[in-house]
């Protein structure tokens, strides 16, 4: 079954200005801080490898509202790349250049997962539910993660920057707005379960690999930390504790929900939250 509170999807002109942004935007906090910024070193080159794959679906959907969410969910992806752009080009004015780890995420959209001409009709086909079982995965992903910024008061009593924490959580209200499109989208082409779970085995221990690597990369380049700073369990726990990041029973009760047969996308989030925070986040109401 679709959602029961289907709503018309559309991108939202948002602007941020990062010029007073501190570098550990979470104060006292450059855990938290890079942690959260691989979010930043991801979703770009990922979002608009979303849209790609849905573009190349959008022709072949012969369902008409759900031609209608598709794209509205193309043009919400690509505004979130765009914002999360923004972020990654302001970096090199604090002294960390993103560029060597974005060089990686963009070789894996682009030479793993992108265009393969040479296939066969068929093959080609194939290829293209495979990439949306992929996205779907990653979109269940995602909609946790918004889920989750939009309750996190954790980061509001630890005065994180106001500008990123409304991008976080304009970004995850639209996450979870748009939550369902990707899995409907998959069962358009193969319902089958095997597929969608095949999915997230490799989708998700390879974005659980790629978030390590990213936060390292960020600690160990930070100009303000001592050269070479490790990323610890430690952090995290501590991290966890001051409800600045998910903790790992959470995530694990989250993926495992996407294992059940009778998985749905709306068992996460709220829609109504959602809006509700789209109806006053500064950035959103200023794209009016």
């Amino acid at each position: 079954m679709t959602e029961p509170d289907k709503l018309l999807l559309q991108p939202r002109d948002v602007r941020f200005d990062w010029s007073q942004l501190p570098m550990h935007w979470v104060p006292r906090e450059p855990f938290a801080t890079h942690v959260l910024n691989v979010l930043h070193l991801l979703l770009p080159e990922g979002e608009r490898w979303f849209c790609r794959v849905f573009h190349h679906a959008l022709p072949l959907v012969t369902d008409d509202r759900l031609a209608e969410d598709v794209r509205g969910f193309i043009g919400q992806e690509a505004m979130h790349a765009e914002a999360h752009q923004g972020v990654l080009a302001h970096l090199p004015a604090k002294g960390l250049d993103p560029d060597p780890f974005v060089a990686q995420v963009s070789w894996i959209f682009k030479r793993i997962l992108g265009e393969r001409p040479t296939l066969t009709v068929r093959a080609h086909q194939e290829y293209l539910i495979e990439r949306l079982a992929m996205v779907a995965a990653i979109e269940h992903v995602t909609a946790f993660l918004g889920d989750w910024i939009l309750n996190s008061p954790g980061l509001d009593r630890a005065e994180a920057d106001p500008t990123m924490l409304d991008l976080l959580r304009w970004h995850g209200a639209e996450e979870v707005e748009h939550r369902c499109v990707a899995f409907d989208v998959m069962r358009h082409f193969d319902g089958r379960y095997l597929r969608r779970a095949r999915a997230m085995v490799i989708a998700g221990p390879v974005l659980w690999i790629m978030w390590i690597k990213g936060a390292k990369f960020l600690l160990a380049n930070d100009p303000e930390l001592p050269r070479g700073t490790k990323a610890t369990w430690r952090d995290y726990r501590r991290a966890v504790r001051k409800g600045l990041m998910p903790g790992p029973w959470r995530i694990a009760r989250s993926m495992s929900r996407y294992f059940k047969p009778s998985y749905y996308p709306t068992q996460e989030g709220s829609t109504a939250q959602a809006v509700a925070y789209l109806a006053q986040s500064p950035a959103a109401q200023a794209a009016h």
